[in-house]
C-alpha cells in the first residue's frame, strides 16, 4: 500500500500581507514628500534667481542628477535585499579610468562602455560571491572591496590624468547634448530606471528581492533562491556603477585616481532619503532617484542662493538622519498598526 505524501505549501499570513500593503503606502506617501520638497525648493530657489530654471539650469539640474541616479538605483536594488555596497564609488572610478585609457588608445566609444559596465558588473560578482557564497556581512565585504579597487586604481592610475583632450569629440559631445532641454545622459538614465523598475515589480524573481529583504528566512523556506537574488542585485549595482562611469568620463571629460572617492556615501544617502528602507524589503528604484534629484539640486541651489556650497554635506547629512528617523517612526507604526488588527481578529473569535 502506498501512501501518497501532499507536499508542504507555504502560505502567506494576512498579516505579513497586511504589513506589506501598509508599508507600501507609507512609503509612497514619503516619495510625494520627496517630490514636493523638490517642487518647494526649486520653485523658492526661481523666485529668488529668475535664470535658475532657464533652459540652460534645467539641462544642468539634469545633467548633474544623471550619474547619481544611475549609481543609486544599482544602489536600491542591493538595499532591498536587505544589504549594502560600499564600493560604488571606486568601481565608478576604476571603471571612468580603464574606459578612458581604452579611448585615449584609439578605441570604440560603444566599446569603450561594455568595458566599463563589464569590469563593474565583475566587481559586483566578487561582492555577490563574497556576501552570498561566503555569507559574510555585506557592510564588511563591500568595505574591504572598496579599499581593495581603490588601491588597486591608485597603484594603476597613479599620477596620470585623462582630460577631454584625450577623448573623441563625439564622446565628450555626447555628454553634454541632448534633444532640446534634455540630455541624452539623462534619457539614458530613464530608460535604466524604468527597466530596473519593471523587472523588480513585474517578474517573480524581482518581487522575489522584496521577499528577501523583508524575510530571508521565509523567503528560503518559500523557494526563493536567496544566493541567486542576492548575487543579481550585486551584479547588477556593479554594471550600472560602471557604466555610470563612462558617463562620469563623457560628462566631465577628466578622471584621475581620485575619482569616486566618498561617493558611496551620497549614493546611500539618496537611497535612504528617496524611500527605500536601509532594513530591506520596502521602497522603489524611482524613490532613489528621486533621493538622487533632490540631493543634486541642493547642490545648485545653494549657490544660486548665495550660500556656501559648504554647507552641502551637512545638509546631506542632516537628510540622511532625517530619513533613518523616519523609517524608524513608520517601522513602529506598522507594528502597532499590526499588534491592534491582530488584537481585533482575536475578539472577532471568540465573540
Amino acid at each position: 500500500m502506498t501512501m501518497t505524501v501532499e507536499p508542504v505549501r507555504q502560505e502567506v499570513a494576512p498579516e505579513s500581507v497586511a504589513a506589506r500593503r501598509l508599508v507600501d503606502k507609507m512609503f509612497k506617501a514619503r516619495e510625494l514628500a520627496v517630490v514636493a520638497v523638490l517642487v518647494l525648493m526649486l520653485g523658492a530657489t526661481q523666485l529668488s534667481n529668475g535664470e535658475f530654471l532657464s533652459q540652460q539650469g534645467i539641462k544642468d539640474l539634469m545633467l548633474n542628477a544623471t550619474i547619481l541616479v544611475l549609481v543609486a538605483v544599482g544602489q536600491a536594488m542591493v538595499v532591498i535585499t536587505r544589504n549594502v555596497d560600499l564600493s560604488v564609488g571606486s568601481v565608478l572610478g576604476i571603471s571612468a579610468f580603464a574606459a578612458g585609457l581604452y579611448l585615449q588608445d584609439g578605441g570604440h566609444p560603444l566599446l569603450a562602455v561594455l568595458l566599463a559596465v563589464g569590469l563593474g558588473a565583475l566587481f559586483g560578482v566578487l561582492n555577490g560571491a563574497l556576501v552570498s557564497l561566503g555569507k559574510v556581512p555585506a557592510l564588511v565585504v563591500t568595505l574591504g572591496t572598496l579599499y581593495i579597487i581603490r588601491g588597486i586604481d591608485s597603484i594603476w592610475v597613479g599620477s596620470r590624468q585623462i582630460t577631454a583632450s584625450d577623448l573623441p569629440d563625439a564622446f565628450v559631445d555626447f555628454g553634454h547634448d541632448g534633444i532640446s532641454v534634455v540630455p541624452y545622459l539623462a534619457l539614458l538614465s530613464l530608460a535604466v530606471l524604468v527597466v530596473v523598475a519593471y523587472f523588480l515589480r513585474g517578474y517573480r524573481s524581482g518581487r522575489g528581492m522584496y521577499a528577501l529583504g523583508s524575510n530571508p528566512e521565509a523567503a528560503r523556506l518559500a523557494g526563493i533562491p536567496v544566493r541567486a537574488r542576492i548575487m543579481t542585485a550585486y551584479v547588477v549595482c556593479g554594471a550600472l556603477a560602471g557604466l555610470a562611469g563612462a558617463l562620469y568620463l563623457a560628462r566631465f571629460g577628466n578622471v584621475d585616481s581620485n575619482t569616486g572617492n566618498g561617493y558611496e556615501l551620497i549614493v546611500v544617502s539618496a537611497v535612504v532619503v528617496g524611500g527605500v528602507a536601509f532594513t530591506g524589503g520596502s521602497g522603489s528604484v524611482y524613490g532613489a532617484a528621486l533621493g538622487a534629484l533632490l540631493l543634486t539640486s541642493i547642490n545648485s541651489v545653494l549657490p544660486a542662493l548665495g550660500v556656501s556650497s559648504v554647507w552641502v554635506t551637512a545638509i546631506n547629512g542632516f537628510l540622511l538622519l532625517l530619513a533613518i528617523a523616519v523609517d524608524r517612526i513608520l517601522a513602529l507604526r506598522v507594528a502597532g498598526a499590526l499588534r491592534k488588527k491582530a488584537a481585533q481578529t482575536r475578539s472577532a473569535r471568540h465573540a
